[in-house]
């Protein structure tokens, strides 16, 4: 592949950027900033499009169709080939691009390109003034983020957008402080009072009628957050696992309320354009509602790729619905957990906890997902991130630049090894969980050299 070089050593150039600018405590402003990270996925992507010898299998076979089902006037969720299994919001953006005349080995990386330039300063929001410039410096070096806005051209970084900007809304202004604590029910085992899912219907009437001055003033910001992260889902459906965390930023029931309200508005929206429009028949809408459900019987069971799958099948695809089910109720299990654990701390530190986590537990895994936690563990760093982001960035690479040189069989020797080998990343990313964290503590765990270098503002 021509881009293979290029683009190989532009990766490392921005990690070595990355790891120098955390040592030196540099803060570039956001102009700079930009400027760098426009230019380096501008660059990727043009070598990426100009590319004669490969395109990712679901950039051509999926996105693409989708795109042209929108032009088609057909439905891209039940007519694009079976690859679109999401709201149709991105198709009618792939379809507008499409439409302009703009060749599709570009249009489609607009769309995520765009979206990952506008994540550089939001990551830095979400940050914190203290080390604004830094993360955000440090996110548009991030190499897997290149690689998947620029190469691959996943939707990735679309959800992430409006998933982060959903945070930095419903934190407002200032630093994060926890709330206080709704009056749950308790129960008292091994000498320790914990609490239950319950609270009484007449205390939740009471704090939606009459909330405190602190929650009725969140009630605007609840509102944009909910709409917000609406917006995430509907460019794909796992960002359903940030809402219980982007709920903890609010400081009371009723602007909770007001946001979860608010989150289902954007995709009933987007989901009734298909019928209203014309793309599909208003009898059809449960069919489109299974194809992108969450249900453990709606995963695709491809799994294999990555983990205790991959070990189970032996590094090799595979199709049996059973380990995607097992999985699919390994992560539920997983993300109340965290919750439950992670409680008292800050909602990112909770992000991070339940992203890892999801990593650990997964049935299936494109290397795209690996770009769900970068974001949040950019903006609050524990000790072991950077291990994290450099080995996941690595395995990631492998994928898409040294194992898509290899046309079939050959692809699929190397394939085992490389899905097998995803278990070395396992004690790192567990590592990286904010363990030290899971009470409300605002400055995150500070790297070799960041307390010095890097003073408060």
């Amino acid at each position: 592949m021509e881009y293979a070089i290029p683009t190989s050593i532009v990766l490392v150039a921005g990690v070595v950027l990355a790891l120098v600018a955390q040592w030196k405590g540099w803060r570039p402003s956001l102009a700079v900033t930009l400027t760098f990270g426009i230019a380096v996925r501008v660059l990727i992507m043009v070598l990426s499009a100009r590319d004669t010898h490969w395109q990712p299998v679901d950039y051509v076979n999926s996105f693409q169709p989708a795109g042209v089902a929108i032009l088609d006037h057909r439905d891209p969720v039940l007519e694009s080939n079976g690859g679109w299994h999401f709201l149709p919001t991105i198709p009618y953006m792939y379809g507008l691009l499409l439409w302009l005349g703009i060749p599709w080995e570009y249009a489609g990386r607009i769309v995520t390109v765009v979206a990952d330039v506008v994540l550089i300063p939001l990551v830095g929001k979400l940050a914190g003034a203290r080390t604004e410039k830094l993360r955000a410096f440090q996110y548009a070096c991030n190499p897997l983020a290149i690689l998947v806005a620029s190469v691959h051209g996943q939707v990735e970084p679309v959800s992430l957008v409006f998933g982060v900007a959903a945070y930095v809304v419903a934190r407002g202004p200032g630093e994060w402080r926890r709330p206080e604590p709704l009056p749950w029910a308790h129960i008292r085992l091994a000498n320790r009072d914990l609490p239950l899912p319950w609270i009484s219907p007449a205390e939740i009437v009471r704090r939606i009628v009459h909330p405190s001055d602190e929650d009725r003033a969140a009630t605007g910001r609840a509102v944009w957050a909910g709409l917000l992260m609406g917006l995430a889902l509907c460019a794909k459906s796992w960002p359903v696992i940030l809402v219980p965390a982007l709920l903890m930023f609010l400081p009371g029931l009723r602007s909770r309320l007001v946001t979860l309200v608010a989150t289902g508005v954007s995709p009933v929206f987007f989901l009734l354009t298909l019928p209203i429009g014309g793309w599909t028949e208003w009898r059809q809408l449960p069919e489109v509602l299974n194809t992108i459900g969450l249900r453990p019987s709606d995963v695709r069971p491809i799994t294999g790729d990555w983990g205790w799958t991959a070990v189970v099948s032996g590094g090799h695809w595979n199709l049996d619905p059973t380990p995607a089910r097992i999985g699919q109720y390994m992560i539920y299990a997983a993300i109340v957990a965290c919750l439950f654990w992670w409680r008292k701390a800050d909602p990112v530190d909770v992000t991070i906890a339940i992203l890892l986590s999801f990593m650990i537990f997964t049935p299936r895994l494109g290397a795209q997902y690996l770009l769900w936690f970068m974001p949040f563990l950019a903006a609050r760093p524990t000790r072991w991130a950077w291990p994290a982001i450099i080995g996941s960035s690595l395995w990631a690479a492998i994928g898409y630049i040294v194992l898509t040189q290899f046309p079939g069989p050959k692809w699929g020797e190397l394939h085992v090894p490389w899905s097998i080998g995803s278990l070395v990343l396992f004690p790192v990313l567990i590592a990286a969980i904010p363990w030290r964290r899971r009470n409300t503590e605002i400055t995150p765990d500070s790297l070799p050299g960041e307390r010095e270098s890097v003073p408060a503002t």
